[in-house]
């Protein structure tokens, strides 16, 4: 799951429009990095911990020639998940139930994330006059703002690539070797 499918799952699950959770997480991020960047942990009950590790110089071994090397000393991002989080992972009857459409993501639900949380305003009942016709209202027609016409773009033509002249290769001159004439092999008599 991507941030883009984790904003649309949120938005479903919480009811509230896309945009808006889009811009919290953002905001989320924003912070929690900031904040354990200084050094101060983070931690979220019921999640995770997030907390910068510093790490002391030490002697290693290096695996290829098993000779002893220093490590420098070296700063970490550590996100350690909590309990209730593990647990819910190994046994999911236990994870939170979602909503219809949070996972996997249903476009007509993201679509209605958020609109059922405005509250629409109530008229107040007041007793009236009965009520007399009005004349026709003419319709306004709105129009689209007009749209600029799109720049042409200038054709630049360029000159074919040149081919770089192929340097010819000397021909090579092949060495005769000779060969020793063979031993005669011979036979002395007993």
């Amino acid at each position: 799951m991507n941030k883009r499918e984790l904003a649309k799952s949120v938005a479903v699950q919480s009811d509230v429009d896309l945009k808006t959770v889009a811009i919290v997480l953002d905001g989320f991020t924003d912070v929690v990095t900031a904040v354990v960047s200084k050094g101060e942990p983070v931690a979220i009950p019921g999640f995770a911990k997030f907390v910068k590790v510093d790490r002391a110089a030490r002697m290693g071994r290096n695996p290829a020639t098993g000779e002893s090397i220093r490590i420098k000393a070296s700063k970490k991002a550590r996100i350690t998940p909590v309990k209730a989080f593990k647990d819910a992972v190994l046994a999911p009857s236990t994870a939170p139930k979602l909503k219809k459409g949070a996972y996997p993501v249903d476009a007509a639900a993201v679509a209605a994330a958020g609109k059922s949380a405005a509250v629409t305003p109530v008229k107040a009942t007041v007793a009236k006059a009965p009520a007399r016709k009005a004349p026709v209202a003419k319709k306004v027609v709105r129009r689209a703002p007009a749209k600029k016409a799109p720049v042409a773009k200038k054709v630049v033509r360029r000159a074919p690539a040149k081919k770089a002249p192929v340097a010819k290769k000397a021909p090579v001159a092949k060495k005769v070797v000779r060969r020793a004439p063979a031993k005669k092999v011979v036979k002395r008599a007993r």
